[in-house]
C-alpha cells in the first residue's frame, strides 16, 4: 500500500474511477444484449429503437474512458450491421 500523501489520494481516486468504469461497462453490456435479443426475436422496430439506446450508451461510456473509442466504433459497427440485416430481409 502506498505510503505517501499523494500516492494514497491517487489510489482513492483509483477506487472511484473503477467502480464508474464498472457501471458504463454494464450499461454496455446490457444496452448490446437488448439489441441483440430484439434482432433474435426479428422485431425490427425493436431493434432499431435499442441499436439507437445502445449507440448512445456506447458513445457516452467511450468519451467517459470506461472503453475505447476503437472498442466503441466496433461494437457499434457490428451492432448496425446486424440490425441492417433483418431489415432488409424483410
Amino acid at each position: 500500500m502506498a505510503n505517501h500523501k499523494s500516492a494514497l489520494k491517487r489510489a482513492r481516486q483509483g477506487e472511484v474511477k473503477k467502480v464508474r468504469n464498472a457501471s458504463y461497462k454494464t450499461r454496455v453490456k446490457k444496452s448490446v444484449k437488448e439489441v441483440r435479443a430484439a434482432i433474435t426475436a426479428n422485431t425490427e422496430d425493436q431493434a432499431q429503437e435499442s441499436l439507437k439506446n445502445a449507440v448512445s450508451i456506447i458513445q457516452k461510456s467511450a468519451t467517459k474512458g470506461a472503453i475505447h473509442k476503437k472498442n466503441a466504433a466496433r461494437k457499434i459497427s457490428r451492432l448496425a450491421r446486424q440490425v441492417n440485416q433483418i431489415t432488409a430481409q424483410s
